[in-house]
């Protein structure tokens, strides 16, 4: 059963434009017990809402768990996963307009601002995608 998340980073450290140049990267260095445990729960094939925090405040695209939980390449006691890119929102959807929506202001995300890693619901994945067409 797929499920769906929302992942954030600031696109000053690393930015979707990035993930895609790069074709695939390694999510690791979250540093958080929640977030660990929801990187955990994430199945190759899963698809992931990338989250621009700090500057833009918005998601911009979507990518694809190609690799489940492994130990995170920094510290060992911790837990990575390996990420691609699926595609560029063709419209930034903006913390602003996730907190209005009906549908998406229930996200754990818009309710947990400081959770790097967190589940979303597939109405609210579907919803966030039909923002950014």
């Amino acid at each position: 059963m797929k499920h769906y998340w929302l992942v954030k980073s600031e696109p000053s450290a690393y930015s979707f434009d990035q993930l895609v140049k790069d074709g695939r990267t390694t999510w690791d260095g979250v540093r958080n017990f929640q977030a660990r445990n929801n990187l955990k729960a994430m199945r190759v094939g899963d698809e992931v809402l990338y989250y621009h925090s700090n500057e833009g405040l918005a998601v911009v695209g979507v990518a694809r768990v190609t690799r489940e939980a492994f130990p995170d390449p920094k510290d060992a006691q911790w837990i990575a996963v390996e990420l691609a890119p699926v595609k560029a929102l063709k419209t930034p959807v903006p913390l602003a307009d996730i907190k209005r929506d009906a549908v998406l202001k229930e996200m754990v995300f818009a309710k947990q601002g400081r959770l790097s890693v967190s589940p979303v619901t597939k109405a609210q994945f579907e919803r966030v995608l039909k923002l950014g067409a």
